[in-house]
């Protein structure tokens, strides 16, 4: 195996030297050997991906569809995406010029970020959030603004999104906002966002609106910011999480053609085009498989309810997950460990891996998130077994 010369030592990007891991895939591979564990640490559903989208992929390849498409991605998806926007939100989004079809909702961030900010530009990004964001931000050499949202039941507010502008004025770019939320399942009302949208109006500024969970709600409707802003927001939405096609890698981008003019440059420049049969399959999914997400919903809402009612008989305060599998709950007073200790000592002597709170940011330290997109029996043995840890623990 080559070893690197050591006169080509710390040859690196600085900035990417800079970045550390994701804190959630580090921590799930740092207890992944552990023997015995059982893990509610990474969001993926564990559903299979509906047959008819898996047909239209296999077709696909049947029929030799295998050049590059074009660069934004295939007419038919594009046009699917507009379509499924237009009835989502009400806004139509020509599939021609403001819509990019990405290698999934990932790309479709790095590309808005690097597309949009330069070194020394701020962005607002309410926490706890999506611990990803963190690292492409900072490689473009912006700055982060985070707003510590713990004490308002973890939504931005106007009053603290008002602050932030009122004291960085114009240097503010643009606000990130994910919802329903990652790592706590909270769901914006349109009455907050509408109060956000007003303030965002008067501002140079873009707010990024990642929605990627907006299939999975629970008992609320979901609203797009869009539909408010059509002219300031980046939309960035897939297929990974309503339809279970994370490996199909397809997400995308919706905004004004002059954003998606910059945007696509740093998506081809990345990814040339994406996969043909994920896009075909995604273009299925959109056109003749909204109703797929519902029976993934309906399981989803009753294994959130019963993790929600064992933890909160431990002792847990829960925050009330209205979207997303993912439920974010604080650690009993009476246990004195950070969140990264709680969720080692757990997964070490309970078996049970959760993600520590403090890999979303500020306002997460304190919190465990667990995800319940895994197997029913999982969750019960998850639950069995954090009883047990906690009744040790507490002796």
């Amino acid at each position: 195996m080559p070893q690197l010369d050591k006169k080509l030592s710390g040859i690196v990007n600085r900035k990417v030297e800079e970045v550390a891991p994701s804190g959630i895939r580090e921590f799930d591979q740092e207890i992944s050997p552990i023997p015995g564990i059982v893990k509610l640490t990474i969001g993926e559903p564990d559903f299979d991906v509906p047959e008819h989208v898996k047909q239209a992929a296999i077709e696909s390849i049947k029929e030799n569809k295998s050049h590059y498409s074009a660069q934004p991605g295939i007419i038919e998806l594009r046009q699917a995406i507009s379509h499924y926007l237009q009835d989502g939100t009400g806004v139509e989004y020509d599939p021609e010029s403001e819509i990019i079809v990405t290698v999934g909702a990932t790309e479709a961030i790095y590309d808005s970020i690097n597309a949009l900010l330069n070194p020394g530009d701020k962005i607002i990004v309410p926490t706890p959030t999506f611990a990803l964001y963190f690292p492409i931000i900072r490689l473009t050499g912006a700055d982060i603004i985070t707003i510590d949202t713990s004490a308002d039941d973890f939504v931005l507010t106007p009053e603290k999104l008002q602050g932030a502008l009122d004291k960085y004025g114009d240097s503010v770019k643009a606000v990130l906002l994910n919802y329903p939320g990652n790592p706590t399942g909270v769901e914006y009302s349109k009455d907050q966002l509408q109060s956000l949208a007003d303030i965002i109006s008067q501002h140079k500024m873009f707010v990024i609106a990642d929605e990627i969970y907006k299939e999975l709600t629970y008992g609320v409707q979901h609203y797009s910011i869009a539909s408010m802003l059509p002219e300031q927001t980046i939309l960035i939405n897939g297929l990974s999480k309503s339809h279970a096609m994370t490996g199909y890698r397809v997400g995308y981008i919706a905004a004004p053609a002059d954003f998606v003019k910059e945007a696509t440059k740093v998506h081809a420049f990345v990814v040339t085009a994406p996969s043909n049969p994920a896009q075909y399959a995604a273009a299925e999914a959109l056109e003749n498989g909204l109703q797929d997400p519902k029976a993934m919903k309906d399981i989803y809402q009753k294994r959130r309810d019963y993790i929600a009612g064992r933890l909160a008989d431990m002792g847990f305060d829960i925050v009330e997950p209205h979207g997303a599998f993912y439920i974010f709950v604080k650690i009993p007073e009476h246990i004195h460990m950070s969140s990264l200790e709680f969720a080692k000592d757990l997964a070490k002597k309970g078996k049970v891996g959760v993600t520590p709170g403090s890999a979303f940011g500020p306002g997460g330290e304190g919190y465990i998130r667990l995800s319940y997109a895994a197997s029913d029996e999982d969750i019960k043995l998850c639950m069995d077994r954090m009883e047990k840890y906690l009744a040790m623990v507490t002796e």
